[in-house]
């Protein structure tokens, strides 16, 4: 085996300004994810990971072997470089907002597309609300779950967290939607089944040209993902979302994402919150 190459940063791999622009090209290229300089750290520190797994020497070798086999490694690359950061209830005041919806406008039913579903404590607030909100634990609702990252996709899918990750809900909450695990899953909760069953887990990439949705969402939550593209990146994928959401359904957005760039497709109508351009109000 060649003895592993140190950079003068005494690192374990080779990783060089040359392999850095060369992640940042290709996590552009094929997730939208803009990677600032800084990044290069976190750049290390996550795929160093991967150069290991595959036992090799230098990160140049890897992302070699990453665009001469995509269908090997690329999922991997990528799941690698995406930042999942969620919880439950995170910027509560769309929940009410969406609650609001439903009762006002959807009492037939509904359908909602959680875009950036991450470990899937956003889908699984999102079947609480609609729970709330029709006041059934088997509400007429469909939620699709998408996330271009599949490792955070199994474990939403799963559907068990560490207790502390629901500590912060209200005693009732925990009580109605979660069951505690005791003996060896001490430690552990699980969302109650009824909330599982309301919810469809996919992998989804927002850059494909075709998303493969049927549409007619009447909640989009799309949401601290666009923070990671540029201008044009985000325009474009709005010209995808944007059809996809009913005439008089709704666009929640991340609390320091706005998308004035795109008044064109989507228009304000309330915090961090839109309706696609020309919808009745």
């Amino acid at each position: 085996m060649r003895p592993s190459a140190r950079t003068s940063e005494d690192r374990e791999f080779t990783f060089d300004d040359r392999d850095f622009r060369r992640v940042c090209k290709m996590i552009r290229e094929y997730a939208g994810i803009h990677l600032h300089p800084h990044k290069r750290d976190m750049v290390y520190s996550r795929l160093a990971r991967r150069v290991r797994a595959l036992d090799m020497d230098r990160f140049g070798d890897y992302l070699d072997y990453v665009e001469a086999d995509p269908d090997a490694e690329l999922q991997g690359f990528i799941n690698a470089l995406t930042t999942n950061l969620t919880s439950f209830f995170r910027e509560s005041h769309h929940f009410d907002m969406l609650a609001e919806h439903l009762r006002a406008h959807c009492r037939d039913g509904a359908s909602i597309w959680c875009n950036a579903a991450s470990t899937g404590e956003e889908p699984y607030t999102l079947a609480i609300t609609a729970c709330e909100a029709y006041g059934t634990m088997t509400p007429p609702v469909r939620i699709l779950a998408t996330d271009i990252d599949t490792n955070v996709l199994q474990t939403a899918a799963r559907g068990v967290y560490p207790v502390e990750r629901i500590n912060g809900l209200s005693l009732q909450r925990r009580r109605q939607f979660f069951q505690r695990g005791s003996g060896d899953n001490a430690g552990l909760c699980r969302v109650k089944p009824e909330l599982q069953a309301l919810i469809e887990f996919r992998p989804l990439n927002l850059l494909d040209d075709d998303y493969g949705l049927r549409g007619g969402f009447d909640a989009v939550f799309c949401r601290n993902v666009m923070i990671y593209f540029d201008k044009a990146t985000q325009y474009q994928v709005l010209t995808r979302i944007a059809p996809l959401i009913a005439s008089d359904g709704l666009l929640f957005a991340g609390h320091s994402e706005s998308f004035g760039h795109a008044h064109d497709l989507i228009t304000a109508c309330g915090r961090t919150t839109y309706r696609p351009a020309g919808a009745r109000k």
